[in-house]
């Protein structure tokens, strides 16, 4: 029996700020890019002994951009972002708890909205 790795076949831009990945089994993933960079797995944004997040995710600019996205070796990317943050290494296992689309998130928490003004 083979034990087939999950790797990205394909990734495309779905909207402005939103990521699609389809993946190796045929699932679509939808990846907001703000939510990538605010659950960011190096070091400095995650503490390494007790998994708590470090980064504030209120501290990421609502407009944060993917500069460049690299292949590390056959199982993770490393995203470089427009705050110049780029050390965080997305295992592709780590991506793929990270999807947004609506068979993985079925509930999606409720947006704050915004104040009327009169």
């Amino acid at each position: 029996m083979t034990n087939k790795t999950l790797e990205p076949k394909d990734m495309n831009w779905l909207e402005n700020g939103v990521l699609g990945i389809e993946w190796s089994d045929g699932h679509h993933g939808v990846y907001p890019v703000r939510y990538l960079r605010q659950h960011c797995p190096c070091a400095a944004c995650v503490d390494e002994w007790t998994g708590e997040l470090r980064l504030q995710p209120d501290s990421v600019p609502l407009l944060i951009m993917v500069q460049d996205i690299e292949a590390v070796g056959r199982y993770a990317l490393r995203f470089k972002w427009s705050d110049g943050h780029d050390t965080g290494i997305y295992s592709y296992a780590a991506l793929r708890r990270l999807c947004q689309c609506d068979i993985c998130q079925p509930e999606k928490p409720q947006k704050p909205r915004g104040k009327v003004l009169l």
